[in-house]
């Protein structure tokens, strides 16, 4: 498989709300299929399939097995690590602009934020958005420091409802975009 198939079958695989859900709960710590379905209220079966789906596209890994009642039960965890995971770009061959293969994931990206923004309590919080134009070392900066405060996130996520924890959000897409003007000036 090429590394260009290997970053859509990743993609494809993150494309489905509860394999999102799942991949961020494994952030914090390893978890069985039983306790992710009933963190997730589904059933065990129905998290299985998901592990697995997620496991062959190389977006989580068995971190241990335990037995449970005379059988082995195996924890995943997400396989993020500086370098890898969905939120740096430099780690991925380029992606296709193809809007028909990144639109499942986007959506589910949008779910989420739909999902998640039901849960909003008052307090701190940041929102940004932005279509702007910048320079190249501004871009460098910025995709920088995003990438550093998504290590963080990942690198210091707890278990869900660790004591002493808050549930947050955090949900960045940063991208280069064509420029539609350039485009019909060429076209001169």
């Amino acid at each position: 498989m090429s590394l260009e198939d290997e970053a859509l079958s990743e993609l494809r695989a993150s494309a489905h709300p509860v394999r999102l859900r799942m991949m961020s709960m494994l952030t914090g710590a390893p978890m069985s299929a039983a306790e992710l379905a009933r963190e997730l209220d589904i059933t065990q079966a129905n998290a299985s399939y998901h592990l697995r789906t997620l496991a062959k596209a190389g977006q989580v890994e068995v971190a241990a097995t335990e037995s449970v009642r005379g059988g082995q039960a195996k924890k995943y965890r997400y396989r993020y690590s500086e370098g890898t995971g969905r939120s740096t770009e430099e780690s991925r061959p380029a992606r296709s602009a193809d809007p028909d293969e990144w639109r499942p994931y986007i959506d589910v990206l949008h779910q989420e934020l739909v999902r998640r923004s039901a849960q909003r309590i008052d307090g701190q919080a940041l929102s940004a958005d932005a279509e702007v134009w910048l320079t190249p070392e501004t871009w460098r900066k910025t995709m920088q420091l995003v990438k550093e405060a998504s290590r963080l996130v990942h690198e210091e996520a707890l278990r869900p409802h660790a004591p002493g924890s808050v549930h947050v959000n955090f949900q960045a897409e940063l991208f280069r975009m064509h420029d539609d003007r350039d485009e019909s000036d060429a076209a001169r």
